[in-house]
């Protein structure tokens, strides 16, 4: 029999030196879900977009050279030109400066809104998830009967206990019962983890309910609450828009891009740019904002993790 040389073998089973090597690098939770959101060109376009908004209300009120409240009586209802880049409206305000003025606005509002709703939420759904039995039952049932009531007659309520109709007073009315279905949210979640070994460890060594609460439950449902606050952000800008737009949202002299749809649709037949730049805002806004809680929902899941 021929000889034939050992280096013309090469191994091709298991190489049992290789056995301890990881087989792929060792990163973070956060790191993985960023790394996963923007490899989603259409949550990173969003997240993109967002920021640019973003920008344009900080500094673009400044680019126009105009104050949002500015008149200019030479110029009313003017077309999109040179001197005002989107236009001026029936009194001669400048359209450019508004938007971004109103931006600050709705935004505010929007983030505010989801924020608020989403602490409130977390807090009243553990303590629910928590003791569950009958503190379970009864703040449930309180939920339910808050859920019940028109946040329209809530916003006319305290339109008219507090006589204002300013930003401050919107978001009272708008959260006084929109943090429930966050509290029904964060409450089926928590209780999904409640008999988790963590959380029976941490009972057995006395820790006290508030501190599991705080600690363990809510902290590992905190992916799906951002998620949960990117969806309810659009839900915020548009119920603000809404009401805006029927005259129980902000007054002038402030504007919102509610506020400004408002005024441009009695004459939107003949200046129609008046309408169709808040318009716009509104629409990209929610889009980008509801794109992106998509594109979380995936990178902030640890099942789909490979």
């Amino acid at each position: 029999m021929q000889n034939i040389p050992i280096e013309k073998f090469q191994i091709t089973g298991l190489n049992e030196n290789s056995m301890e090597a990881a087989s792929r690098p060792q990163v973070g939770y956060l790191r993985d879900a960023w790394m996963r959101l923007r490899k989603n060109k259409v949550a990173t376009a969003s997240l993109i977009l967002l920021f640019v908004i973003v920008l344009m209300v900080m500094i673009g009120p400044k680019l126009s050279g105009y104050a949002f409240e500015q008149i200019d009586k030479t110029a009313r209802n003017a077309a999109p030109c040179a001197k005002h880049w989107f236009g001026t409206d029936k009194l001669g305000r400048d359209i450019f400066a508004r938007v971004w003025i109103s931006g600050r606005v709705s935004l505010t509002i929007g983030v505010l809104g989801a924020l608020i709703c989403a602490v409130i939420g977390c807090i009243y759904g553990g303590i629910a998830a928590y003791f569950g039995g009958a503190v379970d039952t009864v703040m449930m049932r309180i939920v339910e009967i808050l859920i019940s009531v028109p946040y329209l007659i809530v916003v006319i309520v305290f339109s008219l206990v507090l006589q204002s109709k300013g930003i401050l007073t919107l978001i009272l009315a708008m959260t006084i019962t929109g943090w429930c279905t966050m509290a029904r949210f964060v409450r089926a979640q928590m209780l999904a983890i409640k008999n988790e070994e963590y959380i029976l460890a941490a009972q057995a060594l006395g820790v006290r309910p508030w501190k599991v609460i705080l600690r363990h439950m809510i902290p590992n449902t905190l992916s799906t609450v951002i998620v949960s606050i990117t969806f309810d952000i659009p839900g915020y800008i548009f119920s603000e828009a809404f009401l805006s737009y029927i005259g129980l949202g902000i007054q002038p002299p402030n504007t919102s891009w509610g506020v400004m749809a408002s005024s441009a649709q009695s004459v939107f037949t003949f200046y129609p740019y008046q309408l169709f730049f808040p318009a716009v805002m509104i629409a990209l806004t929610m889009l980008c904002f509801t794109l992106l809680g998509d594109g979380l929902r995936d990178a902030l899941d640890p099942k789909l993790r490979k």
